[in-house]
This record gives structure tokens, sequence and C-alpha cells, in this order.
């Protein structure tokens, strides 16, 4: 019996999508009993295809799953009857429905008031777009991130993955995990409120700090580096492409060396970083004819057995291919509810007590609904007259 850090742990999680259900699953990997409530139509993510399947699996490994029709009063009893026995609750469900269900954080942590109770939002639940619906890729735009992700002389793009949804998610469970430590020590629970709006600015520190302090405004540049040079800066090699970063003197210096241009350190284009990023094209033009001739696996061996920061552009087959990944132990083996095996993500850290191993995938809808309903001690009657009236629902 593997000891986790957070057995015997209850949490209650109303998440949708990415944001609440990955906090949520980062306390199931360390041990917490998490059950998943859903409506009896599934949560959004099981009605927009491959995309959102993907996020089920990936976001509700090894929780338990109850169907509820929270609209009718039966349905929000049991959520209540849940939350009453749970230690932690996870939610984010457009701002006000948990309270006009009679389930928000000021109602539900003055009944119980050793409760953690975290809500992720959009914008904030103060501000003037409190009620608005809030997904990733809003946040991207509002909070200046797209601004400065593109090319230069092109729109604004998004980053190809939802990455304020993750971050909003290891932000939240941060949280949590800090409110629960402090509930042990003095019995009060905690309200935490996580907006993907403060994360989205959040996770652009240096950016923000740098405009904060000159009033000089970032702008958008494609790769690379506004203030160093070579940093961030793809090279094209004979079979595919490296990023490459080697700003400071020392580096820039070993670098050109290594591409046999070591007259390039003493150009007067490129004698310190200042010139560098003012004559970055040409810069890159005489790294790209240089790295132009080798394969990136000679480039890689040539850059990181001397200490040059370099990485391979890995398409996704390639990235899980990689023996760094591999060795990672990042991808698990799961079993889904028709007992099928699969892969998912698992978690992007390590604890020397808890051995990666295989695990539950994510659950059906209403797979444990009457589990569940047993625990809270209805009978098995009452369980099949509230399935018979929709107020919950069964996995066939």
């Amino acid at each position: 019996m593997i000891d986790k850090p957070l057995d015997g742990v209850r949490v209650v999680d109303f998440g949708q999508f990415i944001a609440a259900p990955a906090a949520a699953q980062v306390l199931v990997d360390l041990g917490a009993d998490v059950v998943k409530i859903e409506p009896l139509h599934g949560e959004s993510a099981r009605g927009i295809g491959p995309h959102g399947e993907a996020m089920v699996q990936n976001y509700n490994r090894g929780k338990r799953a109850i169907a509820l029709d929270l609209k009718d009063p039966r349905g929000q009893r049991i959520a209540r009857e849940l939350m009453a026995r749970a230690d932690i609750v996870v939610q984010n469900l457009r701002p006000g429905v948990m309270d006009a269900l009679g389930l928000g954080a000021e109602r539900v942590r003055s009944e119980h008031p050793h409760l953690v109770y975290a809500t992720v939002s959009g914008f904030g639940l103060h501000g003037p777009s409190r009620t608005r619906a809030g997904l990733d890729i809003a946040a991207q735009a509002e909070s200046g991130l797209m601004w400065v992700t593109g090319e230069a002389a092109g729109e604004p793009q998004k980053i190809g993955a939802q990455i304020v949804d993750s971050a909003t998610a290891y932000v939240c469970a941060q949280a949590i995990l800090a409110a629960y430590i402090r509930m042990l020590r003095t019995g009060e629970g905690d309200t935490i409120e996580v907006s993907l709006l403060d994360v989205a600015i959040h996770m652009q520190a240096p950016n923000w700090g740098a405009y904060l302090s000159t009033g000089i405004e970032p702008i958008r540049m494609g790769n690379g580096q506004p203030t160093v040079a070579p940093a961030a800066d793809v090279m094209p090699t004979s079979d595919g492409n490296i990023v490459v970063s080697a700003y400071s003197e020392v580096h820039f210096r070993r670098l050109c060396g290594l591409l046999g241009r070591p007259e390039l350190a003493d150009d007067a284009r490129f004698v310190d970083n200042p010139a560098r990023v003012q004559n970055r094209p040409a810069l890159l033009a005489e790294l790209r004819g240089a790295f132009a001739t080798m394969t990136s696996a000679e480039a890689m061996d040539l850059l990181s057995t001397n200490g040059v920061v370099a990485g391979r552009i890995n398409t996704y087959p390639e990235a899980m291919r990689s023996p760094d990944v591999e060795a990672s132990g990042i991808f698990v083996d799961v079993t889904q509810p028709d007992g099928v095996g699969a892969k998912a993500l698992g978690t992007p850290w390590h604890l020397a007590s808890i051995p990666k191993t295989s695990s539950a995938g994510a659950p059906a809808l209403g797979q444990h609904t009457t589990e569940i309903l047993r625990e809270l001690d209805y009978s098995r009657e009452t369980i099949g007259a509230l399935a018979t009236d929709r107020v919950v629902g069964i996995a066939s």
C-alpha cells in the first residue's frame, strides 16, 4: 500500500473543460479521493468531439463520477451532502451558477467552515467581466499574450496549446494545497479565487516587469528575444530545425568557434549584445548558413556537449520518441471503463514516495453514481427512484 500525501482527503469536483478538472487531477495523483459531479448529459467537454474527449481522458484519471441534475432540489441535496463530507471543493462553472443553486462558496463555507472552496473564473469575480464566459483564448487575448506572439509583420497569434488553462490548474492546485495545510493547523478552511486573466498576465512576468520599469511596450517579433541575441532563434538544419540561445559573450564566442566561424565574434556588427540585437538579420544569416550544412542530430551533439543551450524542434511523434521523454514517464498506461488499455498524460513531477504506476483512466459518465450514493446511505430503492425521475444518472 502506497502512503500518498493526500490519502484520506475527499474532494468534490464540479469542474468542466481543463482548469478546474486539471487542478483536481493533481489532487488525485497525490492520493485524494475526487468525486466528479456532472450533469446528466455530461460535462461540456464530453460533447465537443475528439479534443473534448482528450480533455476528459487526461484531466479526470482516477476520479469517481456521479451524474446529478443540479436544477432539481434532490440533486442539490446530494451535492450538499457530498460537500459536507469533503475537505475540498473545486468548481469553474460560470460565475453565479453555483450561488443560484445554493452551492456557492459563501453559503457552503458558512455551513462547513472547514472546507477549502476553490473557484476558477475567466476574468475574476469582482470586475465588470465577472459574469462573462471565459476560456483560455480570451485570457490569451486580453492579457497581452497574443499581442506579443507572432511575426512582427503578421497578426497576433495564440499559443498552440491551452497554456493558460493548464497554468491556471497548477496555480489553483498550489493555492488549494496551501489552504489545506492551513486548515490542518487551524481547523479553518478558506475561499480561493483564481482567474485565467490573472494567470495569463502573471505568466508574462518578465515582459510586464520590463514594461512597468521602463514604460517601453513589448512588441511582437516572432522568434528571438527583444534585448538579447542570438536567443530563442530558429536555425534550419538539413533535416529539420533547432532553436539556439547563446547571447552571453562567453557563449556567443564559443558558438562561433564551434561553427568554425571564430571571426564572427570579433565582427563589428556582432562584437557585443547591443550590436547583435541591432544587426540581428545579418547575424541570423551567418549562423543559419553554418547550421544548414548539419543534420539536427549533428547540431545538437555539437552544441549540447559544449554547454550551448539548444533544443531540437520536435513534432509530437518525435517528442514522444525522445529518450528524455521516455525516461520521464510522463505518458502512463491507464485502464478505461470498458477495460481497454490506453495511454494518457501523467503528472509532470516526481515524488520519491510515489512510484509511477498504471492507473485508472477517466470514468464514464455516472460510472460511480450508485457507489457514491450508497456511501451517503441512500438505499438501492431510493437510488432507483432517483434514476427513474432523472435526478441522477447511472452508467449503463
